[in-house]
C-alpha cells in the first residue's frame, strides 16, 4: 500500500510520500510516489500516486507527453494542451485526467481479465505563472476535485491513521515548517498502525509565489529530524494522556464525574432472561 498527503496553505504546498509497495508479506518492494515538474520561473507541479503501481507508472510516463486536444469556437482544432504549456493547474488536471483515461482505455481490459481492478488515484498540485496555487485530488476515472479553504488537504492510499492530526492542526493560515511537521507526524502515526507504509519518505515544501523548489528531501530511518519526530510524539502522546484524569466508577469525589444520566438518552439495557424483548 501506500500513504501521501497535500496540503495547501496560504503560505505554500506541502507533500509527503512513503515508498513501500507489497503484494504479500513476502514481497515488499521500494518506490517512489513522487515527482517534481519544473520549469523555474514559469511552473511547479507535484505529483503523489497511490494505488496499482503498473497503472501509476504508466500514468507518469505519459504524462510528460500527454496532450489534450480542443476544438476552438470556430471550429478549427486548438494547440494541444500539455503540462508544459498550461496556462492554468486546472487545465494541467485536465492533462492528467486525460492521461488516466489513456491507460484505462489501453489496459482496463486486460486488468479485468486477470482478475484485477484499475485502481489509481492521485494527488496533484503546484502552481502556474499569472495565478495562484491549487491542489487536485484526481479519481481513476480520470475526473477530479480541488482543495478549498475548508478542505486544505488531501490523502490518498492509507489516510486514516494519519487523518486526525491533519484535522485538528492545519488551517489555511498555518505556517509551512508546522504544516510540514504536521505532515510528518501524520506519517509517523500511519507507519506505527500500518506496516504496508514505510520509509524511506519524500517530502517537498514549496513556497507560494517561487514558482521553483529547493526544499525536496528525502529522509530514512537514520534522518536526525525524523528521529527526533518520531520519539517526541510518542513520547509526548503517552505525557497527554497520563495528564488526563482516570474515569471515577465508585462515586468518589471529582471534578469530571463519568456516571452521568444522559441528557436525552436513557442508559444500555442488560438482558436476563430469555422471555426479555430487545425493543
Amino acid at each position: 500500500m501506500t500513504y501521501c498527503v497535500g496540503i495547501k496553505l496560504n503560505a505554500g504546498l506541502v507533500f509527503l510520500s512513503d515508498s513501500r509497495t507489497n503484494a504479500g508479506v513476502d514481497h515488499i518492494s521500494t518506490f517512489r510516489k513522487m515527482i517534481v515538474y519544473e520549469q523555474p520561473g514559469d511552473r511547479v507541479m507535484v505529483l503523489l500516486s497511490a494505488g496499482n503501481l503498473s497503472i501509476s507508472q504508466s500514468v507518469r510516463e505519459i504524462l510528460q507527453i500527454e496532450e489534450l486536444r480542443e476544438i476552438k469556437e470556430d471550429g478549427e482544432p486548438g494547440p494541444p494542451i500539455t503540462i508544459w504549456n498550461a496556462k492554468s493547474m486546472f487545465d494541467a488536471a485536465r492533462v492528467l485526467g486525460s492521461a488516466v483515461r489513456h491507460v484505462y482505455d489501453r489496459d482496463a481490459e486486460a486488468l479485468k481479465h486477470a482478475g484485477l481492478d484499475f485502481n489509481v488515484s492521485f494527488i496533484f498540485g503546484g502552481q502556474v505563472k499569472g495565478e495562484g496555487m491549487r491542489l487536485f485530488l484526481v479519481y481513476s476515472a480520470g475526473n477530479f476535485i480541488e482543495a478549498t479553504n475548508e478542505t486544505p488537504y488531501f490523502q490518498v492510499g492509507e489516510s486514516k491513521y494519519g487523518k486526525p492530526v491533519l484535522d485538528r492542526v492545519l488551517t489555511p493560515d498555518t505556517p509551512l515548517d508546522e504544516a510540514a511537521k504536521c505532515a510528518l507526524v501524520s506519517m509517523d502515526s500511519t507507519m506505527k498502525s500500518n506496516l504496508s507504509v514505510g520509509l524511506p519518505l519524500d517530502l517537498v515544501v514549496y513556497e507560494a509565489g517561487r514558482l521553483q523548489t529547493d526544499k525536496i528531501v528525502c529522509l530514512d530511518a537514520n534522518n536526525p529530524y525524523y528521529q527526533m519526530m518520531h520519539n517526541s510524539w510518542g513520547q509526548k502522546l503517552r505525557e497527554v494522556f497520563d495528564s488526563i484524569e482516570d474515569p471515577v466508577w465508585d462515586g468518589s469525589a471529582t471534578t469530571h464525574p463519568l456516571m452521568m444520566p444522559a441528557a436525552r438518552h436513557s442508559p444500555l439495557r442488560k438482558i436476563s432472561t430469555p422471555e426479555e424483548k430487545l425493543i
